[in-house]
């Protein structure tokens, strides 16, 4: 046995052992070295070893014997896998798949909704996380976040994007989808009705589901969510209004009106989901469904998964009072609370300038690659005008294809589509690809049509 490079000695000894005695190289009754003699060897101290040792032994894999020594246990070894079982879950779970998340890197990664990791300010982050991980005391915080970092997003949510929202009416959660459930948990009733764009974000669709509603599509054009096909029994919608996912749409303010006036005489509610539009190209955008909003009927949500980095699990939303305690409760209830380490360190991240900093930094190196695949795209996609976010939709005449091509990522538009036409063409994430790979990735995607 050896040990390369460096890392908690104890907890590799243990694991190479144990791997020795699951796969039969150490066999049941065969004694072990002493941890003397063990250390020796592998150049570690007695302690050490001997720490590997009294580990295993209380997962019952070895055995002491007083003055024999040490023994792989004569006992069977268990399989590590769970009992298949024969409990069911409920039935819209029952063909239910995680969302693929671990994927190989693609030379070409043109994959939707991920930010360029290497324009986060990571020396900052490092830099305040330490810093909270000095000073603060430990134990249950508030469920609705830390007061510091609501504070900072009603700020924030109030300068960028207009938002009316005080720090009473912010509720940190753990990225856009944990505020979606909790929205879910809090207003769907069993059977109730939901609707959501078409083409849409395929997880909201899902989660809603799994909540009891019935989810029904509404078709989005070019001036976003068609509000006279909304069902009239749907009383939750969910929209994204400021960049349509996957079309990158606006929705117009003639629109927008239509709809709030829809909510009022339908006594609905409408989940506004402003993901990715702190990344703007064009001119300032159109004021968000809350701020416009006079009844309280929209409940905002917003995301720093996309304007940082995802695995900070840091989104929030801005709720009417009336909506309030529930929404706490529920945010209680199914996780008492996040991780109040990284919300002060974000809450110092926006105070200190270095959000705004980083989005001005990264707005313009995404605008570049925007431009750089609108120019490029040749006359066989038709894309579709968007002026934020981080990824754009091209259409492709019917009968047209994607073929696979090797270090080629690339999301067909008809992933998005949940009704019985989906739609023809691609969308076009350029957060994942350097800007300098761009040229080559839509030659290879050019080269993959075929009909």
């Amino acid at each position: 046995m050896s040990l390369d490079g460096r890392g908690d000695l104890a907890a590799r000894i243990y694991r190479q052992l144990l791997d020795a005695i699951l796969d039969g190289r150490l066999r049941s009754g065969e004694r072990l070295p002493p941890t003397r003699e063990l250390a020796r060897r592998l150049d570690v101290s007695r302690n050490t070893v001997a720490v590997a040792y009294d580990r295993l032994v209380a997962d019952g894999f070895l055995v002491g014997r007083a003055g024999a020594g040490t023994f792989v246990s004569g006992e069977p070894v268990r399989g590590r896998a769970a009992p298949r079982g024969v409990v069911q879950p409920r039935p819209v779970w029952r063909k239910a798949e995680p969302l693929a998340t671990a994927r190989e890197r693609a030379v070409y990664d043109f994959s939707v909704g991920v930010p360029d990791a290497r324009l986060f300010p990571i020396a900052s982050w490092r830099r305040l996380l330490g810093r909270e991980l000095r000073v603060r005391e430990p134990g249950y915080i508030d469920p609705s976040g830390v007061g510091a970092l609501k504070e900072a997003i009603a700020r924030h949510a109030g300068i960028s994007r207009s938002v009316r929202a005080g720090a009473d009416d912010v509720i940190v959660t753990q990225g856009a989808q944990q505020a979606l459930d909790l929205i879910g948990r809090v207003l769907i009733e069993p059977g109730g009705c939901v609707a959501v764009e078409e083409p849409g974000y395929p997880p909201a669709r899902r989660l809603f589901r799994s909540l009891g509603a019935r989810v029904v599509g509404v078709p989005v054009d070019e001036q976003g969510l068609d509000v006279a096909a909304l069902p009239k029994t749907a009383r939750l919608v969910y929209v994204t209004p400021s960049h349509q996912f996957p079309l990158g749409v606006p929705m117009s303010l003639a629109r927008r009106t239509a709809l709030l006036e829809w909510a009022r005489h339908r006594n609905a509610v409408i989940i506004e989901d402003d993901y990715d539009s702190e990344f703007r190209f064009g001119e300032r955008p159109l004021e968000p469904l809350q701020s416009l909003d006079g009844a309280g009927r929209v409940v905002y949500v917003g995301s720093f998964s996309k304007t940082l980095l995802p695995t900070l699990r840091l989104g929030f939303l801005i709720a009417p009072a009336s909506l309030r305690t529930a929404l706490h409760a529920a945010k209680q209830l199914t996780d008492w609370h996040g991780d109040p380490f990284a919300q002060a360190a974000l809450a110092r991240f926006i105070d200190e300038g270095l959000l705004a900093r980083h989005v001005r930094k990264a707005t313009r190196e995404y605008a570049a690659r925007h431009e750089l695949i609108t120019d490029l795209l040749d006359d066989r996609f038709q894309t579709i005008p968007s002026a934020a976010g981080l990824h754009v939709c091209a259409r492709l005449d019917p009968g047209l294809e994607v073929r696979p091509a090797a270090g080629l990522a690339v999301e067909s538009l008809a992933g998005y589509c949940a009704g019985d036409a989906p739609q023809n063409g691609v969308v076009l994430g350029y957060g994942a690809i350097a800007r300098a790979a761009i040229p080559d990735g839509l030659r290879r995607l050019a080269a993959s049509l075929y009909r």
